[in-house]
């Protein structure tokens, strides 16, 4: 049922620092911050030749992320997300063997403009795993 990783979220304390690490340091093509109110986050996406990574900080006082940063404070990973071709299909079918979904069960767009579902991290060895309708 699922694909290829598609990325590796982490959680950071600032934005412009973390990109500017994996820019200036590590040399890694770095996208613009993407504000995603739907989600809490701004976004900043380093492409790799494998995959992705995903940079995510706080948008707003209600920012799901807000509370991991407290726990967390100098950040961390928060998700790995992996793609399947049909979520509604890969939905019903993790449903089916018990895996429960985060928030309504039903699709959000996600950063891509792509449906996505956020998966229990009980259900995935402590892990939040996000699927992405490719």
């Amino acid at each position: 049922m699922i694909g290829r990783l598609n990325h590796v979220a982490i959680v950071v304390p600032d934005l412009a620092a973390a990109a500017n690490t994996y820019a200036n340091t590590l040399g890694a093509q770095v996208s613009e911050p993407l504000e995603l109110p739907d989600h809490g986050v701004t976004t900043v996406f380093v492409e790799l030749p494998n995959t992705k990574i995903e940079l995510l900080h706080p948008l707003g006082e209600g920012s799901p992320i807000g509370k991991f940063l407290e726990k967390n404070p100098s950040g961390g990973m928060h998700h790995v997300c992996y793609e399947v071709e049909d979520i509604l299909a890969a939905r019903d079918r993790l449903l089916e063997e018990g895996a429960r979904i985060l928030g309504d069960g039903e699709p959000k767009t996600g950063a891509h403009g792509k449906p996505v579902l956020f998966l229990h991290p009980k259900d995935f060895c402590g892990t939040l795993v996000e699927i992405e309708q490719v």
